[in-house]
């Protein structure tokens, strides 16, 4: 499950995500991650993952802010991996794409895990809203507006990175 693409010259917020998270094995950290995993052996013994691979995208991931590197032990030296306020944002990312897995691979109601709503106690299922006005909203609802000037994911990138240092 390697990565195969490079969208550093896409002028794309979905192609710059993807830059990011778009690797399988990052997505099921980021699963595992959201459940409480935190170490390095708890990921591969779960995952089954290569070590290098899994160091690599933990890498990635404290590279690009979406997890952060925390010292636990100093002998022998181990840290353990926290989501950020930018991993936590990935939440909603994460529930709807396990909406879709429910709906169009299990089959409604038939997933392997679902979540219920702590305050009204009912199956919890994603739908997007207006930040505006609150409304549910449908893609049919949404015009789409392409910003002609914008910067290439590997820019955008590149900015982040820089403004970070």
């Amino acid at each position: 499950m390697g990565r195969t693409a490079d969208y550093t010259n896409e002028r794309c917020s979905i192609a710059a995500t993807l830059e990011v998270v778009g690797d399988p094995w990052t997505l099921l950290i980021l699963r595992d991650a959201f459940a409480g995993v935190k170490r390095f052996e708890q990921w591969q013994e779960r995952l089954g993952v290569a070590r290098n691979v899994l160091a690599s995208r933990l890498k990635t991931l404290v590279a690009h802010g979406v997890m952060e590197a925390q010292r636990y032990s100093e002998r022998p030296p181990r840290q353990e991996y926290v989501l950020t306020a930018k991993g936590l944002d990935l939440s909603p990312v994460l529930l709807t794409m396990a909406e879709w897995g429910d709906q169009h691979v299990y089959g409604l109601g038939n997933g392997p895990v679902h979540f219920v709503h702590k305050t009204c106690g009912h199956d919890f299922h994603p739908r997007l809203a207006c930040e505006a006005c609150g409304e549910v909203i449908d893609r049919r609802d949404l015009r789409r507006v392409v910003h002609e000037t914008s910067r290439t994911v590997g820019e955008a990138l590149e900015a982040v990175k820089v403004a970070a240092e």
